[in-house]
């Protein structure tokens, strides 16, 4: 990858305001006043590395409810290995702070900011936001780690997403080290459809459940994010472990829905292998006088799932990776959470 900085290292510079080399500093771009004179901006923390190399925007809480990414941010943010930091790392913990202080995916207009990009400085609330992101954090980075959950109610295993145009980012998405890598098409108006157009490769982090923290997701994102930095020479070799468990790649995935409303008995979880056929759960009247079947099209691994038993006719119940192998994959996915349960990066003083 060559770094769209240059060879001599100056100042970053990012609204209005100079990051001297070998500095860090919490930036707010200005956005909007609220309806009660309140402003919001859009906060970036800068860590500008004295000496030169890639830079690496890792955002967050693009969708207001998706708080996991907030949590690896903040953690990331702590590690005193960014004190020998190359290059230039942007962290934007919370990208639609509107829905983050309302609980809710979405923007007060009602807007998916990951379905209004590249946006517009005189569109839409969602649309000048997503303008604002992509030219001030997006458009500069050589490298982007876009990091979400599940919506409420549902729960993802920790995956990492890059489309099947990108085949140059499954060697990063190796090297970050989750149990899945999915190849998953560019959507219209989502930001790494937009971030492709402006020339900076971006990868999707999906882990948890929106609403709620994940320790084994958590781990995953913060471990991921510092292999990718080692691995673009951002830090030192030392400050993590490569993954010692390689991710399953699939091609292709598919959603069970519910052929029918009623009250689901699941019985797979995330990270659980199937078969073609395979029994994934039983949704039952609330008289029992009807049941359902809902089994697998085809061989996989269980990437998501809904945690809401109620369910109606068409609702996205469980989330299947296509591969022939899944079941060693499902064992896979044991190693890798014993192996960030004993790393010594999470000890109790580095998370707390």
């Amino acid at each position: 990858m060559t770094p769209k900085t240059t060879a001599r290292r100056q100042p970053f510079k990012i609204g209005g305001v100079a990051v001297a080399p070998g500095g860090r500093q919490t930036i707010g771009l200005p956005l909007s006043v609220l309806s009660n004179h309140t402003p919001m901006a859009l906060p970036v923390h800068v860590v500008h590395g004295a000496r030169p190399g890639p830079t690496l925007f890792v955002s967050a809480a693009i969708h207001g409810d998706e708080i996991i990414g907030v949590e690896i941010i903040r953690r990331l943010l702590a590690l005193p290995v960014l004190a020998k930091l190359r290059g230039t790392l942007l962290a934007v913990p919370i990208v639609n702070a509107f829905g983050f202080l309302s609980h809710s995916r979405y923007l007060p207009d009602r807007r998916d900011l990951n379905r209004s990009f590249p946006g517009s400085a005189r569109g839409s609330l969602a649309g000048q936001l997503a303008d604002l992101f992509l030219t001030e954090i997006v458009a500069p980075a050589d490298l982007g780690i876009d990091i979400h959950s599940a919506t409420i109610h549902r729960v993802n295993l920790p995956q990492i997403r890059i489309s099947p145009q990108q085949k140059t980012m499954e060697e990063l998405a190796t090297v970050f080290g989750p149990p899945v890598v999915l190849e998953a098409p560019l959507r219209d108006g989502s930001l790494r459809q937009a971030a492709a157009e402006v020339g900076t490769d971006v990868m999707l982090f999906e882990a948890g459940e929106g609403l709620r923290f994940d320790e084994f997701a958590i781990r995953v994102g913060v471990t991921g994010i510092l292999r990718v930095m080692k691995h673009l020479s951002m830090v030192p070799a030392r400050s993590v472990r490569d993954a010692k468990v390689a991710p399953m790649i699939s091609e292709s995935s598919y959603w069970l829905r519910a052929p029918e409303g009623g009250v689901l008995r699941s019985f797979k979880t995330i990270g659980d292998s199937v078969a073609e056929g395979d029994l994934i759960g039983i949704i039952s009247d609330p008289f029992g006088e009807m049941e359902t079947e809902l089994r697998a099209r085809d061989a996989g691994l269980l990437i998501g799932r809904t945690n809401l038993p109620v369910v109606n006719r068409g609702d996205g119940l469980a989330h299947i990776a296509r591969h022939r192998r899944a079941r060693s994959v499902e064992a896979a996915v044991g190693r890798i959470e014993a192996e960030l349960q004993e790393d010594p990066l999470f000890d109790e003083d580095e998370i707390i």
